[in-house]
């Protein structure tokens, strides 16, 4: 869905405000987070993409675990602007939804560099309180995004009049969120995820829609 991008600060620049700071500390450290993951990443490599000292990174955020807190806030920010946009842009909400559970879709979610990283690399790091709660706060976040967007699928007659949108949101992300689980241990994957995917459509879409699969 979304891919972390960011480049380089350049030295030269003007000073900026404190709120420009830590957004720029931000998107650096999305960036690297994404493609390497909390533990191999570190605040060196951050903080020398962002062309300052460590000291300004540990100044803004307190520590590495404060900062990936911050990561998940905005990676988190992101991913729901997006999907509302999408769902504003699209004259299918099945049609959304199928793209969203596909498995090249949700591969690609999850591949180095994606903001699915953040997510899938933050729900492990169960020891670290900060992050944890990050985790809890911006899921329930796009949680709600989705759930929107289930609304606006059965106001159009695509998607189930008797679902419960909370519950459809938290079973798509829960589908989202299993991809490492199933790339790690299921045999056949391909042919699988492909049938998985299809069976989660069709408990959200309405029977009898053209748009069901």
């Amino acid at each position: 869905m979304a891919r972390a991008s960011s480049t380089p600060a350049d030295p030269r620049r003007t000073r900026l405000s404190a709120a420009d700071r830590r957004a720029s500390i931000i998107d650096a450290a999305t960036v690297v987070f994404a493609e390497s993951g909390f533990q191999r990443s570190t605040m060196a490599q951050i903080a020398a993409r962002l062309g300052v000292t460590e000291p300004v990174l540990f100044q803004n955020f307190g520590s590495k675990t404060g900062l990936y807190a911050a990561v998940v806030a905005h990676a988190s920010g992101q991913m729901s602007a997006m999907m509302r946009a999408f769902a504003a842009e699209t004259d299918s909400i099945a049609g959304l939804l199928a793209h969203l559970l596909s498995p090249g879709h949700i591969d690609e979610l999850h591949a180095p560099g994606s903001l699915g990283v953040i997510f899938a690399d933050a729900m492990t790091l169960t020891a670290e309180p900060a992050v944890e709660q990050a985790v809890r706060q911006h899921m329930s976040e796009l949680a709600d995004a989705l759930a929107e967007i289930v609304i606006q699928g059965q106001r159009a007659g695509e998607l189930r009049s008797d679902l419960d949108p909370d519950a459809a949101a938290w079973l798509i992300l829960s589908f989202l969120a299993a991809h490492r689980f199933r790339s790690t241990v299921m045999p056949d994957r391909q042919r699988l995820e492909d049938h998985i995917a299809t069976m989660t459509l069709r408990t959200l879409v309405e029977p009898g829609s053209p748009t069901q699969p």
